[in-house]
């Protein structure tokens, strides 16, 4: 199951998102809507199937002790949630407040699992990537 594409969304007053319809049948078939967020390195929030969670929980877990400070904040700040009946999801005041979201944010499909970005902090952070030269793992690449 891969998930890709962008959707700007808005948390409700008390920091729920609803779920893209596009996503909802792949994630009740893949997690019964079982889903786990934590923070990302570029301040963002990520938004994981159970599944994949488990599988980046235990590559982090395994990490050598050199690597504590980086369990804390994948593994420390990871809050299970669920979709609910209406087909949303409540991203915690400590992780909203962490990735700088108060009300309109963007979703992307990253593949295994989504980013959850502030709608500002996103178009700020893309517009920087592309004033940016192409890494040069890209330059090669075909489009």
């Amino acid at each position: 199951m891969v998930f890709q594409g962008a959707s700007a969304l808005s948390l409700d007053a008390k920091g729920r998102m609803a779920v893209p319809a596009r996503h909802r049948d792949a994630l009740q078939a893949l997690c019964s809507g079982q889903l786990t967020i934590t923070k990302h390195p570029d301040g963002c929030l990520m938004v994981f199937p159970r599944p994949a969670w488990e599988t980046f929980r235990d590559k982090v877990a395994s990490l050598p002790m050199s690597a504590s400070g980086w369990k804390r904040v994948f593994l420390g700040n990871a809050m299970d949630v669920e979709v609910d009946s209406a087909a949303r999801v409540l991203v915690s005041p400590e992780l909203r407040a962490a990735a700088g979201i108060t009300k309109d944010v963007m979703l992307l499909g990253m593949g295994s699992h989504f980013e959850l970005w502030d709608a500002e902090r996103h178009a700020a952070h893309e517009a920087e990537v592309m004033a940016q030269p192409m890494p040069a793992a890209l330059q090669d690449f075909t489009f």
